[in-house]
């Protein structure tokens, strides 16, 4: 995709395809699963420098414009980015 014009809100970030987490994703610990699952992935706004199959925190919806200072046309953002996750399930 070729962008002609740029929205001045956007500048210095960047669009990042994300595959969301599901359940089955924290059952290895820290060791990531294998490829993309099943599950829908989106485009994601990120200001933050997440890279490559880095772990984010995101932001769907009408809370995605939030941190912009005027009105501005996202669905998604980047709010984190994640180091480790820790994950306890109940036995």
């Amino acid at each position: 995709v070729t962008l002609s014009q740029m929205i001045p809100a956007f500048e210095g970030g960047r669009w990042l395809l994300v595959n969301p987490y599901t359940r089955d994703r924290f059952q290895n610990g820290d060791t990531p699963p294998e490829g993309l699952s099943a599950e829908p992935s989106l485009i994601v706004f990120d200001a933050l420098g997440g890279d490559v199959g880095q772990t984010i925190g995101f932001i769907e919806g009408r809370e995605a414009s939030a941190p912009f200072p005027k009105p501005t046309p996202v669905d998604a953002i980047n709010a984190a980015l994640v180091d480790t996750v820790y994950h306890a399930p109940k036995e």
